[in-house]
């Protein structure tokens, strides 16, 4: 589960309620704001690992929220949090560091007004990208990456663009070291086809899954939107074999009950299929 649908963001003081809700495991933000790195502390980092050894709580990403609103493609700190997230990953043994391109950093152009520009051709969307934008993070991609491999760390870009757009960074950054961090909620929201991404993506390409869906809190609940089924189909027929991570707290005042039956239907639903 991501730490700010566990609770407060940075907090390993969390992890027994982690436990608690029958979680396996936590993704841990790098920091609250641009002035509250966290997880530089090397205490802090210490008191996660005491604690999940006590728990038997495993830290499988470090996530970048952070760069919604520090667009790694325009402010030179926002690589200076990338290095930072490497190094935390690697402390805390995950595996993963998720970049998100969301708010400040979306990846996709704006035309008049602002809007997205969407040049589909079929009945998924299909928007044009800023390319200059795309660029430098390209650029800032090329020289972080080496680090990335060298600590054992997969960066994940997570954002608002298709599968496609993004294998095509991946290919001009050129390494295995970049996949793509895949959440159901957010592609189904922006109108992209799930089941086709995934398998287009491949296990290989993807290194972890978000698990949400916009209009419910209750996975597999009549009132969602995303196809989870084809999503776990298409999940079972690439044979992914990672982490599958819940963004939800469940309904208000319900976190323990609600994340608990979430975490079961998941399990029941992804492992199964």
């Amino acid at each position: 589960m991501c730490d700010w649908n566990l609770g407060p963001m940075c907090d390993p003081e969390q992890i027994p309620k982690a436990a608690e809700a029958d979680l396996e495991g936590i993704q841990v933000s790098l920091g609250r704001t641009p002035d509250d790195i966290v997880l530089r502390d090397p205490s802090v980092r210490a008191r996660y690992l005491e604690l999940g050894r006590q728990h038997r709580i495993t830290f499988h990403s470090v996530a970048l929220g952070l760069l919604n609103g520090n667009p790694l493609a325009e402010q030179p700190r926002a690589a200076v949090w990338l290095i930072d997230a490497i190094e935390v990953a690697a402390a805390l043994g995950a595996g993963n560091v998720l970049m998100a391109f969301f708010g400040d950093g979306d990846l996709r152009f704006r035309g008049e007004g602002g809007a997205f520009v969407d040049e589909s051709q079929s009945g998924f969307a299909s928007f044009r990208l800023d390319e200059a934008k795309v660029t430098s993070v390209v650029e800032t991609l090329e020289q972080v990456v080496p680090r990335a491999r060298d600590a054992g760390v997969i960066l994940g870009l997570e954002n608002t663009i298709s599968a496609a757009q993004n294998l095509e960074i991946i290919e001009r950054v050129g390494s295995e070291w970049l996949q793509v961090y895949y959440d159901v909620g957010n592609s189904t929201g922006y109108g992209y086809d799930v089941p086709g991404e995934l398998r287009l993506l491949g296990n290989d390409r993807i290194c972890e899954v978000h698990l949400k869906d916009w209009n419910t809190r209750l996975l597999g609940s009549e009132e969602g939107t995303v196809d989870m089924a084809a999503a776990a189909a298409a999940l079972n027929d690439i044979g992914y074999d990672k982490w599958l991570v819940l963004e939800t707290s469940g309904r208000e005042d319900r976190f323990l009950e609600d994340t608990r039956r979430n975490v079961a239907w998941a399990r029941q639903t992804f492992q199964t299929a």
